[in-house]
């Protein structure tokens, strides 16, 4: 009787077992192909690959495969049959804690001639200091050949927080580069160091004679603007070649900017956000000196990833910047006119989104920031 007994409970738990891998091979199913009602139709959320250890950065070679990045420190590609490559070879070590750690991707302008792809990364120095650089090298294979950094933040500071890292080709070819001020506050008011700043540089890392603090006494050439405090969404309107960045507020107040040369864009003595102690910083609008925000959110979006849409796949979209949100847990879509800009519309996907991509296709590309971060293709269900 007590052997049919431990039979019978035997098979009940196989049976239960049985289920919930039914079930979890089902949620699994659904989540693949899972959809969501945008302004522009249903669209279906298809996820490509998983596993990757918080996906930061990606960027599309001419053939179609995708180049993505992880924060703990590699960059593989992931071919058009979805897979996974291993990570390549030739990367530059980083300081893989807290935000810090591989961050963006993106080729070269002439790519198609010499290979060069660029990497942004929180660089380790001494006495557990980091700060973000850049570098490039050639794609050959599976392998980052003769990778130099070509710019270092200055100075490296004690830290896990605020990196920045978008890397921008802009029309004339010059490198933008965003950077957070690493937590630290003040020194973003301070032109004699990179921290909170933009910089634009030629693709060598060399500085264009043409930037607006070159020769000034005190202030690094580098610098195209500054007074920013965590900028991880950048990227260039098509329609009118200037830069856009979203960046990440304190306690509220996230902005949206067109950055423009040598302005002062205030943080920390003004913020549309409080500190996190609740204390309040005075908002821009006291001090007219400083840039304002084109818009400003409040709760917090935690803006990471941008792009404009230019595909035939959505045409409602067409012309929008596509931001990531990481607290938002999706995509915030802007209508820019000009200098203004609205926010239109939110497309929900219940992921922190790290970064999105427009594709070859036209469809919509998403990292998710998780320990089995995924990257996602967004399609328009007919």
């Amino acid at each position: 009787m007590k052997t049919t007994k431990n039979h019978t409970l035997v098979r009940l738990l196989r049976a239960t077992a049985a289920m919930l891998a039914l079930l979890l091979m089902a949620d699994q199913a659904c989540a693949q192909k899972s959809s969501v009602r945008t302004e522009a139709g249903d669209i279906k959320v298809e996820t490509l690959a998983q596993n990757l250890d918080h996906p930061w950065g990606m960027a599309f070679l001419p053939d179609g495969r995708l180049l993505v990045t992880e924060r703990a420190g590699t960059l593989r590609i992931l071919d058009k049959n979805n897979k996974l490559s291993e990570p390549l070879e030739g990367t530059p070590k980083v300081f893989a804690q807290g935000q810090g750690g591989m961050l963006d991707v993106a080729l070269d302008p002439d790519f198609g001639q010499n290979n060069l792809v660029y990497l942004s990364f929180a660089e380790p120095g001494e006495n557990n200091t980091a700060s973000t650089a850049v570098g490039r090298g050639r794609l050959e294979g599976n392998e980052i050949k003769d990778f130099k950094v070509i710019f270092r933040q200055e100075q490296k500071v004690e830290g896990p927080n605020h990196f920045g890292g978008r890397i921008v080709f802009m029309p004339d070819g010059h490198l933008v580069l965003t950077l957070g001020e690493r937590f630290k506050f003040d020194p973003a008011q301070d032109l004699s160091n990179h921290l909170g700043t933009i910089v634009r540089l030629k693709p060598d890392g060399t500085v264009p004679k043409d930037n607006p603090f070159v020769g000034k006494q005190e202030a690094r050439d580098e610098v195209w603007s500054y007074g920013h405090r965590n900028i991880e969404s950048a990227a260039v309107d098509p329609a009118t070649g200037n830069l856009w960045i979203a960046e990440m507020g304190p306690m509220g107040g996230d902005e949206l900017n067109q950055p423009q040369a040598g302005r002062n864009y205030g943080w920390p003595v003004v913020s549309w956000g409080d500190n996190y102690d609740g204390s309040k910083i005075p908002k821009p609008s006291t001090r007219p000196e400083f840039a304002d925000a084109v818009i400003h959110w409040t709760p917090t979006i935690s803006p990471s990833g941008m792009v404009f849409y230019t595909g035939s796949m959505y045409p409602k979209w067409k012309g929008s910047a596509l931001i990531g949100g990481l607290t938002s847990s999706g995509i915030v879509r802007v209508q820019l006119n000009g200098g203004k800009a609205e926010e239109v519309e939110r497309i929900p996907l219940t992921v922190r989104v790290r970064d999105v991509e427009q594709a070859p296709d036209g469809s919509i590309y998403v990292l998710t920031d998780q320990d089995n971060g995924k990257v996602l293709k967004l399609n328009l269900m007919k």
